[in-house]
């Protein structure tokens, strides 16, 4: 939006689920809410903008602390139908999932051109995605959760927390890592420490910039840091060891039966919390390199395709079942669903959850065992059809996707009431 949009609009409503900067809105109506409530009634929330709080109030009246108040911004929030945990994650995990995939895909084109790592091209690759694109997304992911709960006071000290929780050598084990979880742990740590110490540390306001620039990050930096190397650090290693090898000793049948839950989990919520543990449970093991990890990876994604993919099809072969809006959703979430955009599948599972939902959990789920069933690797974490020829075994993965989709989308259509003209 344009800042002469802006001045000519009567009220602003964000529809996120994910911290949005609101320093371009001061003095407008300002109404949060989440995407899914945009979905369900767009006119409702537009109504309600009329009566919605002005946004913009200054935190100090010095110059060198030009924080906008975010009293009024989590009020807002609150009413939003989103957790505000569940926000701050977010606000890490869009800002994290560029290096996931870009990394990801620079690891698989680095092993597709040379499994034994000889060539310079393939060492460069291995570099950019693996010594460098994921290596940073874990302290990336705990920097953004920090930033969305304590503002910019708290990026550094995220980042830090972050980037401790993946050094395995400061636990004691050579290849212990607090990983992902200890990113999400560290990152929140830092930003509830960041809300507090501004809160409980007074200084006169000639002062104020010396606070800012010295005395909250000196220690939120510090304090993060000493309680993830002596206090968390360890016990989330060692949780995420335990994890590891767990998966490398999983049988034929655990497989299967882990595929199962993931392929319910990613078509359960769509992209929400539960699809996010699935996905990022995948992510984090991927860096390990190991055949299980892949698998789990492939299983993952594959299960993410199929509600949008089944939804394409549902429409296809039952539009009367459908209004022409959703048919034309359709068409979309064809692309999205080849593309592993599992959002894709939201418009639907909306308008008609007690229908939709749980036929796509039954696909996603048939697709995740299959997966497993099938030994399908996948060395990137993202990508759809456009990394298939880095997929092992990929004409089966294929199968499990199709089967897994049309499952769903019979499922789907036949439970669904034809709509009148």
């Amino acid at each position: 939006m344009t800042a002469a949009e802006i001045a000519e609009a009567d009220a602003v409503i964000i529809a996120a689920d994910k911290k949005v900067e609101l320093d371009r809105f001061v003095g407008k109506k300002v109404l949060q809410t989440s995407v899914t409530a945009a979905i369900k009634d767009a006119g409702a929330l537009i109504e309600e903008s009329a009566t919605a709080p002005v946004y913009g109030t200054v935190v100090s009246e010095s110059s060198t602390d030009g924080y906008l108040a975010d009293i009024q911004e989590q009020k807002n929030a609150r009413k939003s139908g989103q957790p505000a945990v569940y926000r701050h994650l977010m606000n890490g995990v869009s800002n994290m999932l560029p290096l996931v995939i870009s990394g990801g895909i620079f690891i698989a084109l680095s092993v597709a051109i040379d499994l034994n790592q000889k060539q310079s091209l393939s060492v460069a690759f291995n570099n950019i995605g693996g010594g460098s694109a994921f290596a940073l997304f874990v302290p990336i992911l705990a920097a953004f959760i920090a930033q969305s709960i304590g503002d910019r006071p708290a990026f550094a000290a995220g980042l830090v927390g972050g980037w401790i929780g993946t050094q395995g050598g400061m636990y004691g084990e050579a290849h212990a890592s607090a990983g992902y979880i200890g990113g999400i742990i560290a990152g929140f740590l830092a930003g509830y420490l960041t809300v507090g110490l501004k809160k409980v540390i007074k200084v006169p306001r000639t002062l104020e910039g010396v606070k800012t620039v010295l005395i909250m990050p000196v220690l939120t930096v510090g304090i993060t840091g000493l309680l993830m190397i002596y206090v968390l650090g360890h016990p989330i290693a060692a949780l995420m060891h335990a994890i590891s090898n767990g998966l490398t000793h999983l049988g034929a049948s655990g497989s299967i039966g882990l595929g199962l839950l993931l392929g319910l989990m990613m078509a359960f919520d769509m992209g929400g919390p539960f699809n996010k543990v699935a996905y990022f449970f995948a992510v984090g093991l991927l860096p390990t390199g190991t055949v299980e990890a892949k698998t789990i990876m492939a299983a993952v994604m594959g299960a993410g395709m199929v509600p949008p993919l089944a939804m394409a099809i549902s429409t296809f072969i039952s539009s009367r079942k459908y209004t022409r809006d959703e048919r034309d959703a359709g068409k979309a979430a064809l692309i999205l669903g080849a593309c592993f955009i599992t959002e894709g599948a939201i418009p639907f599972a909306t308008r008609d959850p007690l229908r939709v939902i749980p036929s796509i959990m039954v696909g996603s789920a048939i697709t995740g065992a299959l997966t497993m069933l099938f030994k399908v690797t996948s060395p990137a974490p993202h990508g759809g059809i456009f990394v298939f020829w880095l997929i092992g075994h990929w004409y089966w993965y294929i199968v499990a996707i199709v089967i897994g989709a049309l499952v769903a989308a019979i499922l789907v259509s036949s439970l669904k009431k034809r709509v009148e003209a």
